[in-house]
């Protein structure tokens, strides 16, 4: 079965909620922090503690600047503005593992387009006022962390809830939900709902960090065939007489398999493109939660060299990703057609080989285990460690998996 996180985000969502609500359900703090001491940038805490929310017991997780202590506002943060091109550089440069620096670096693309577009000045200029600060980072790359840590493979989210009334800026007073929330919003065609009944307006409830994690990640804006395992609350800064200020998580397993979703295979052959544009257009599509995105070395007419870019994505995304590939490539044309496949059960399994901690994808068929394969990154830092060669270090990890595997599953 595939592990899943559904984010219940009634009383909306903020970076600091979604990770506080991972720590709620088990998520241990000081594996995160030792995951963000990867990246190089310092002079910030990370702190966690228990709260009340209308009764409800959440976890409130904070990130805390060292020269600003006790002066931390969750909705104007002047503190460490940065470029973006200086925020890829801290995560790409960074010792954390390739797929959370993939994901991370997305979605800050994402919200610097958002920001250049709203701003009407180029992305490389763009600077991110309350998106570039210390803590955004933390939250969005501590996000990508917690749920890889608890092995999730897949997210879904309610409805959001957006808020009413206005926000303080750094661009001044503007209306709910903020012009960068509403336009990530709009891009994704996510659905919103009202807020619970209040007095007064709420304000802000769904800030653009929560919008850009919660939209980039989710495969779907509905509650999952899910079987509970453990939930959690993740506390907002605000507290409301009337609703708990919360996001609710809950982590499980999916149940129905993968094939229930139609797909689609979108293709398109290029002969005219600068290269460079491809890895950013495939670092988009997946960001976009394509389920796969190749290319193939082709010829086309007058015998020219070219590539066939092909996107293999659920039936829903079709009309998202066709405007992505038209706006990002020279291509005239998009083929189309549906697909099907059989998928095979997957887990991901971490243990103490002889070599130290490894992960393993774990391949099983009809119940039974076909195929172990050792995690790449794993198996290249024991490799370096201990002065190995690189298969002979797949070898023992795939062995030893095998062996553990029984170990847990005696028959």
């Amino acid at each position: 079965m595939v592990k899943i996180a559904y984010f219940d985000c009634f009383s909306g969502a903020s970076g600091d909620m979604i990770i506080g609500s991972l720590l709620d359900a088990g998520l241990e703090l000081e594996i995160l922090r030792k995951g963000l001491a990867g990246l190089d940038f310092h002079g910030y805490q990370l702190t966690a503690e228990k709260v009340l929310r209308s009764g409800i017991t959440a976890t409130k997780f904070d990130v805390v600047i060292e020269e600003e202590k006790h002066e931390h506002n969750h909705e104007m943060s002047h503190h460490h503005h940065r470029g973006l091109t200086e925020i890829l550089n801290i995560i790409n440069n960074g010792s954390i593992p390739d797929s959370v620096k993939t994901k991370s670096s997305a979605i800050f693309r994402k919200l610097g387009t958002v920001e250049a577009g709203i701003h009407g000045v180029p992305l490389e200029e763009v600077h991110f006022h309350e998106l570039g600060a210390v803590d955004t980072i933390v939250d969005i790359v501590g996000t990508i962390l917690a749920l890889e840590t608890l092995k999730i493979e897949k997210v879904y989210s309610s409805p959001l809830a957006v808020g009413s009334g206005t926000v303080k800026t750094a661009h001044g007073v503007l209306p709910v939900p903020a012009p960068a929330t509403l336009q990530i919003l709009a891009e994704a065609g996510a659905p919103i709902v009202n807020a619970p009944p209040s007095e007064n307006p709420p304000g802000e409830l769904l800030t653009p960090t929560g919008a850009v994690l919660i939209t980039s990640l989710a495969s779907g804006f509905k509650q999952p065939n899910i079987i509970i395992e453990k939930t959690g609350y993740g506390a907002g800064n605000k507290q409301f007489p009337t609703w708990p200020n919360v996001v609710r998580v809950w982590l499980g397993e999916e149940t129905g398999g993968q094939n229930d979703d139609a797909l689609v295979l979108l293709e398109t052959n290029i002969d005219d493109m600068n290269p460079q544009i491809y890895g950013f257009l495939m670092e988009k599509l997946f960001a976009e939660k394509a389920a796969d995105v190749w290319f193939t070395p082709i010829q086309m007419k007058k015998n020219r060299p070219a590539i066939m870019l092909s996107v293999l994505a659920p039936a829903s995304l079709e009309t998202k990703l066709t405007e992505i590939i038209m706006r990002e490539t020279s291509t005239l044309g998009i083929r189309s057609r549906p697909v099907s496949r059989h998928t095979a059960q997957r887990e991901i399994i971490e243990f103490d080989s002889s070599l130290g901690r490894a992960k393993a994808k774990i391949k099983r068929f009809g119940g039974d285990i076909v195929a172990v394969s050792p995690e790449y990154d794993d198996c290249r830092r024991l490799a370096l460690e201990h002065n190995l060669p690189l298969h002979e270090v797949s070898r023992i990890v795939a062995s030893e998996a095998r062996r553990y595997l029984n170990e847990q599953n005696p028959k």
